[in-house]
């Protein structure tokens, strides 16, 4: 049975997971890097899922080949087990969307595949949720259970001669799951005995990654705000056939729901950008979107204060990449002594 795979692990938090020790010479107490490396914690999801599609084998590519006249080994094709559209299925597929998105809601990016960093004094409120959405996800796949031989039955008649009942579990709960854990990403800290030279080396490395994630960081807020910022000011200017353009309440929501996660998750990497969400958040106190739709000068007035944030955002994504060549810089001039 095939099986999807994202980032691994298990759900035992371990808040203190990333030791503050040997900041280099640009990573001091008061640095965002610093910051990161005493507050936050690596944090890794995994899902197990079951596979919805099967390629075909080679006789049956054959002969799949050939009403086109070609040779089997010429061409890849695969059959579709089950109707993803089925009610429990979708269940099953929004719970994953929402804990991957409760999981990047709530963590900064880190330059590993699969890590991202949440805060410590998050760790238990994150530990807890995962395994409310674990225990829904259960529930979701036993709804799926209930109907798997109807399931199969449709699969059959749509198959046909492509049907094989082993291509499909024999329990299908355990087909979907979620797991996490928090694994440390700091160097090993028997490597300082054992090879002083691969210590310094891997805590350089280390040092490195949180720089970047710094960058990452202030460069996923950055393209968020200008993004929900471009897309509100888009709705609020213009007409459409005569009329202002519609806009859903969540072109203002988003922004709000984006204010508070800013709060909680920056590092104070960026004045500029700390200064912009200010501005923004102010302009958009007490702002209701039915006052907006019912009030064309309050629409044109706020679109104008927008569109000179819209401009600092620009200039800011602009000069980014400059500021990403300097800083990489400063963590490469630190000397070994002052990694130790």
């Amino acid at each position: 049975m095939s099986t999807t795979l994202e980032p691994t692990v298990t759900s035992r938090p371990a808040p203190n997971n990333i030791p503050a020790s040997h900041p280099t010479a640009d990573q001091t107490s008061h640095s965002p890097a610093h910051h990161i490396r005493q507050n936050f914690a690596a944090c890794r999801i995994k899902f197990h899922w079951l596979g919805i599609s099967k390629s075909l084998n080679s006789d049956q590519k054959t002969q799949a080949a050939q009403s086109f006249g070609a040779a089997g080994d010429s061409i890849s094709a695969g059959k579709k087990l089950i109707d993803t559209k089925h009610d429990a299925y979708q269940a099953l597929t929004s719970l994953r969307s929402q804990i991957n998105a409760y999981w990047k809601d709530n963590s900064l990016p880190y330059p590993e595949a699969g890590l991202r960093l949440i805060r410590q004094d998050r760790v238990a409120e994150f530990n807890s949720r995962l395994e409310d959405y674990r225990d829904q996800l259960n529930a979701a796949a036993q709804m799926l259970a209930a109907d798997f031989e109807l399931i199969k039955q449709a699969a059959r008649i749509r198959l046909g001669s492509l049907y094989n009942e082993a291509d499909y579990p024999v329990s299908l709960p355990e087909m979907f799951a979620v797991e996490w854990d928090f694994p440390s990403v700091d160097a090993p800290d028997y490597l300082r005995q054992l090879n002083p030279e691969l210590y310094r080396e891997q805590s350089r490395r280390v040092a490195e990654r949180f720089e970047r994630t710094v960058e990452l960081a202030e460069q996923a807020f950055t393209e968020e705000l200008d993004r929900l910022v471009n897309h509100l000011a888009e709705r609020l200017s213009g007409q459409e056939d005569g009329r202002p353009k519609v806009f859903r309440d969540t072109a203002i929501t988003n922004l709000r729901e984006f204010f508070d996660r800013f709060k909680e998750l920056n590092v104070g990497s960026s004045e500029q950008l700390d200064a912009l969400v200010v501005q923004c958040e102010q302009l958009l106190r007490g702002v209701q979107p039915q006052g907006l739709r019912d009030n064309e000068t309050f629409r044109q007035n706020l679109t104008t204060q927008l569109s000179r944030v819209q401009s600092s955002l620009d200039q800011l994504l602009v000069e980014r990449p400059r500021r990403n060549i300097i800083r990489p810089a400063l963590a490469a001039s630190a000397t070994p002594s002052e990694l130790e």
